[in-house]
């Protein structure tokens, strides 16, 4: 609820439906161009344990029914890289299948977020499928060829908005891109910046994992800062003019399960492309 209120927030123009993904009819839409979504990622990741078609939370069935209702043109699925693992061998092939007698032609990507300018590591794969008759006319999105901005550099100016002497010092020694932002789930506490490992890797960047603040550091402050949610929402690509609602951790949840912008971006601009390129063609034609 707090993610359809979020985008109601910011999107006020946009019919934004709060359904159970399970019984959702598609076939209102049928025929729309994109069918896109960030199914659960728990199911195919190792802190998930991984039980793939077996976890409640598995929603790709869900996802090729509507594909099947809907007969979109291209088809968008984002999820971690553990689905690539040789473990879920049998269901992503099952998965293909499904889409090759639904008229597609599917593909499953690995790609960084920070190959597209989001200043944090963040591997995620990417699955398309594109109607068959379409499928010559995409190609995946290149890497920027500019690198992205450390934490210090994508963080400064918030760091220092109450004042803290100290940031400047932080920012400088804060040179590295972010680790991957854990977003947590319903099955946890509230919101940190993940498990013992991700705390390390954001305490070498000087960063307090254990938890999200509620404010920048006040200008006597001493010792390694918290972020708070609008740091993490700038570190996953977010403009700063995006709201989230709900409290502190509905609103950390919805940025560190996100599909961070940019990156999405660069795979939906190719998607773009692609439909446009086939239109042009058959007007040609």
């Amino acid at each position: 609820k707090h993610a359809c209120a979020t985008l109601r927030l910011n999107q006020p123009s946009w019919n934004v439906f709060e359904r159970d993904l399970t019984s959702f009819d598609g076939i209102p839409f049928k025929g729309v161009d994109l069918l896109a979504g960030g199914l659960p990622c728990p199911p195919f990741s190792k802190d998930g344990k991984q039980l793939g078609k077996l976890d409640e939370r598995n929603l790709f069935p869900a996802a090729i029914r509507l594909v099947d209702e809907i007969r979109p043109r291209a088809v968008m699925f984002e999820n971690v890289r553990g689905i690539l693992d040789a473990v879920f061998e049998d269901y992503r092939k099952s998965v293909e299948k499904q889409l090759r007698k639904l008229g597609y032609e599917p593909d499953w990507k690995l790609m960084h977020a920070s190959d597209f300018g989001v200043p944090q590591l963040r591997p995620r794969v990417v699955f398309v499928a594109i109607r068959k008759d379409l499928k010559e006319y995409f190609s995946w999105p290149e890497p920027s060829p500019v690198k992205p901005l450390t934490v210090g550099e994508t963080l400064f100016d918030l760091m220092a908005a109450n004042g803290w002497r100290q940031a400047r010092v932080w920012a400088d020694a804060a040179n590295e891109i972010a680790p991957t932002v854990v977003g947590g789930s319903h099955k946890h506490g509230g919101p940190d910046l993940g498990p013992t490992r991700a705390r390390k890797a954001w305490a070498s960047l000087g960063v307090d994992g254990l938890g999200i603040a509620n404010e920048a550091p006040l200008p006597d402050f001493e010792g390694m800062p918290k972020l708070t949610v609008r740091m993490v929402a700038r570190i996953q690509g977010f403009p700063d003019s995006w709201q989230f609602s709900g409290g502190k951790t509905a609103s950390y949840r919805q940025v560190g399960n996100a599909f961070p912008p940019p990156f999405a971006k660069a795979v939906a601009e190719q998607i773009k492309l692609c439909l446009q390129s086939s239109r042009k063609l058959k007007i040609a034609v």
